[in-house]
């Protein structure tokens, strides 16, 4: 290249390069207090857009091969910049896609409560949807770089000829990942949303990732439960946030058979109606069973919020009924009754004795 076509090529990425910086410039200082997407496009299209900017202006500048008489390396030299120009503006497409995702999800995340299926439904939706097209652009450019090759267009003939079988073959390969996809999309409808609260392999948790091909659950205790996505539909699993949030506790008490369950229940309902965290819908104490160990089994019903007030509610209500017992009815505490007779059958009764559980 000569002198002058240097200079223009540095002059007009200058220019590329000023006008991405203005733009970040007004995103940032002007736009981000009125525009709920200027942040959003500022974070995530930072680098590709000055490199889209760079090889674009690169690309208009230089001129033609007839310039040249070294066309040998010349041809590589446009080549190569054909080929940054696909890269660099797919990459800035799935930028601008992203930080338009972003934006919606930010919205999405403000009514993102347990009590809002509509909005946890929507952000799973989206989130799946945009990892499709990303693919999808992502393949798309990758053909096409490979289509700039004069030897993939030849055998491009050759290749449709044994599309067939290379199909076949893909198909059988790809089985249980293509499985595992079309199991994702399956659940992009009303089945699983992320922060679900669902209980799988034995595990309470809450789904914090959810893609294609698999599923993050995230276990109370912080760890991390990763399945399939076809687990989902091949296998039973509970959704307590399917319908709603609301979820109705139930805490059982095995007490002897002195203890005063009306009084019991007066108590309970007192200290359940006063609980913060008790929503108001219902509550109960019954009798629901007599034990073979001799024990009546006492269950209290009550409604709360969400599942995480739920535990706490039946922790509390639990805790509260062992104090209240211990304290002002210790004779109903468990006890093993043992009745001892004399040698004709007949019950003494200086032999009575009652013997507590330990």
């Amino acid at each position: 290249m000569n002198l002058a076509t240097w200079l223009w090529s540095l002059v007009a990425i200058t220019v590329a390069v000023g006008l991405v910086t203005g733009a970040h410039w007004v995103l940032n200082h002007k736009l981000r207090s009125v525009w709920s997407l200027a942040t959003p496009l500022v974070e995530r299209c930072k680098y590709s857009a000055y490199a889209a900017a760079v090889v674009v202006a690169v690309n208009i500048v230089v001129p033609g091969a007839s310039v040249f008489s070294e066309r040998a390396w010349y041809t590589v030299y446009e080549h190569g910049i054909r080929i940054g120009m696909i890269i660099t503006l797919t990459w800035l497409g799935v930028s601008v896609a992203y930080a338009l995702s972003d934006g919606i999800l930010e919205r999405l995340s403000v009514y993102d409560e347990d009590t809002d299926r509509k909005a946890r439904r929507l952000r799973t939706q989206i989130r799946l949807a945009r990892r499709v097209i990303t693919s999808l652009i992502v393949f798309i450019a990758l053909a096409s770089i490979l289509w700039t090759f004069p030897e993939i267009r030849a055998l491009s003939a050759g290749l449709l000829g044994t599309a067939g079988v290379l199909s076949i073959v893909a198909g059988v390969a790809a089985q249980s990942t293509l499985g595992n996809i079309f199991a994702g999309i399956q659940l992009v409808g009303d089945q699983l949303r992320i922060n679900d609260i669902v209980v799988v392999e034995n595990e309470w948790g809450r789904v914090e990732e959810l893609t294609l091909t698999t599923v993050v659950v995230r276990i109370w205790d912080e760890r991390r439960l990763v399945l399939p996505v076809s687990y989902f539909t091949n296998n039973a699993f509970e959704n307590w946030t399917k319908h709603g949030a609301t979820v109705t506790g139930k805490v059982y008490l095995r007490v002897d058979w002195q203890v005063p369950v009306r009084e019991l229940r007066e108590q309970t309902g007192d200290y359940i109606g006063r609980h913060p965290l008790w929503d108001g819908r219902r509550w109960s104490l019954q009798a629901t069973d007599v034990l073979e160990s001799g024990s009546v089994e006492l269950r209290v019903v009550v409604t709360a919020a969400d599942s995480d007030a739920q535990w706490d509610l039946c922790c509390d209500v639990r805790e509260f009924l062992i104090t209240y017992i211990t304290e002002q009815y210790p004779e109903a505490l468990p006890h093993r009754r043992t009745q001892l007779l004399d040698g004709t059958g007949r019950e003494p009764g200086e032999l009575r004795t009652l013997i507590r559980d330990e």
